[in-house]
């Protein structure tokens, strides 16, 4: 009976002691990633204002927590009113992400495949010049991998007078210049990025739902994930008051800096660019693009996981940029240092964006910035100066972060 006791009374303290040591390494982590989640948004600040970037906004989740935010400068450099948590961003070609998803659901339901030609669901685009073969030999995958040879502008004819449309409006005026557009390559032979090939993939997803895209995206993505505030082109008027203004800087943090158009509707490239929300919608769509096993029941009713990793799949090499090295389904695999990354940018009138996840750590970052600063270099090459801000605190976010959170994974 002693022996028992003794036994117990061991086991008991063995247990205490353990959990204490647990308690400890948690609460060590936790200051960790806390003291890190600070440099995190330090050096987020120092590189906006540094770079004269008149206002930018990061958030920093894991696992479905937020690390850190950090809000920036002004949202409004008229009138002083700066960057909070309810500013609301034009997230441009980023609003792909969500037009794939939407062609996702489609193939999920059966109405269409992946490897269906476009020409089965847009005629039209039977007058465009293919000089590699039938125009049938491009398909929605080829549309969604930017590997279908289509152009990289949507609109290549004008668009750079102040009285111009700041897109175009109606597919009329795409389908009418279709006989004077010409396939550049082997479609699935490389990666080239294309605009207007989203436009058609936008354009196929009203033909089967029967909605506009901007219905068929809030009804079936915004609404269920919870983002009450986000939407499409110019602002509705309760949220105007939070909408961020645009800019252009040329020259560099000290060149002049010039207002661009404010609140702009991108017309039939909608299903290309034309999403606008604040950083907590914005950490609401991270959540489901990450999954989160608390709500993966409720975010397989908008797109099974299955399918959503199948977009993050690589699938097609991208040869020419360094950060980039593989196009998924309409998402990008990007490294930062020996980190794998799955993520999208978007730029336009003026704002810069990005999102990136790291599924091996649980981590994922959104970040956007209401300045394009360029520069002139000595060889006179432009230096995208808010793109190099964008990659310098993607770098810190993950090289800083990552072996934090991984040594405290349990």
């Amino acid at each position: 009976m002693r022996l028992t006791t003794f036994s117990r009374l061991c086991a008991w303290t063995i247990c205490t002691v353990a959990l204490a040591a647990a308690v400890g390494l948690h609460a060590q982590a936790s200051r960790s990633i806390d003291e890190a989640a600070k440099q995190v948004s330090g050096f987020f600040r120092e590189a906006v204002t540094g770079r004269g970037i008149a206002g930018g906004s990061l958030l920093v989740m894991h696992r479905s927590q937020v690390v850190t935010r950090e809000r920036v400068g002004l949202a409004e450099v008229a009138t002083g009113r700066p960057v909070d948590d309810r500013t609301i961003f034009h997230w441009a070609s980023i609003t792909k992400t969500v037009t794939g998803i939407a062609v996702m659901q489609l193939r999920d339901r059966g109405r269409l495949a992946l490897d269906d030609p476009i020409v089965k669901y847009l005629p039209e685009l039977r007058a465009v010049h293919n000089p590699f073969g039938p125009i049938d030999g491009i398909t929605l995958r080829h549309l969604m991998t930017h590997s279908s040879g289509f152009r990289g502008a949507t609109w290549p004819w004008g668009g750079d007078e102040p009285w111009h449309p700041h897109e175009p409006a109606r597919w009329e005026q795409l389908v009418a210049m279709m006989p004077y557009t010409k396939i550049l390559f082997a479609p699935g032979s490389r990666y080239s990025y294309s605009n207007p090939g989203i436009v058609f993939l936008g354009r196929v997803i009203e033909l089967l739902s029967g909605d506009d895209y901007e219905v068929y995206a809030d009804k079936n993505v915004f609404k269920p994930l919870g983002m009450s505030r986000t939407y499409f082109d110019r602002a509705p008027y309760h949220l105007r008051a939070d909408l961020s203004m645009s800019y252009y800087r040329s020259g560099g943090p000290g060149g002049a800096l010039t207002p661009a158009r404010p609140d702009v509707d991108t017309g039939i490239t909608v299903s290309n660019g034309g999403m606008n929300a604040p950083l907590d919608d914005m950490a609401k769509y991270l959540d489901f693009l990450m999954g989160n096993p608390a709500r993966q029941a409720e975010y397989d009713r908008v797109l099974d996981r299955k399918s959503l990793e199948e977009m993050f799949q690589p699938a097609v090499p991208i040869v020419d940029q360094p950060a980039q090295y593989a196009m998924g389904l309409l998402f990008f695999r990007e490294r930062s240092g020996e980190h794998d990354l799955v993520g999208h940018s978007g730029s336009q009138n003026g704002f810069i964006s990005h999102i990136y996840l790291h599924p091996a750590s649980g981590l994922a970052c959104v970040m956007a910035f209401n300045t394009t600063v360029t520069s002139r270099q000595a060889d006179g090459t432009l230096r995208e100066e808010t793109r190099e801000v964008d990659a310098a605190v993607r770098d810190e976010v993950f090289a800083r972060l990552v072996p934090i959170v991984s040594r405290s994974a349990p």
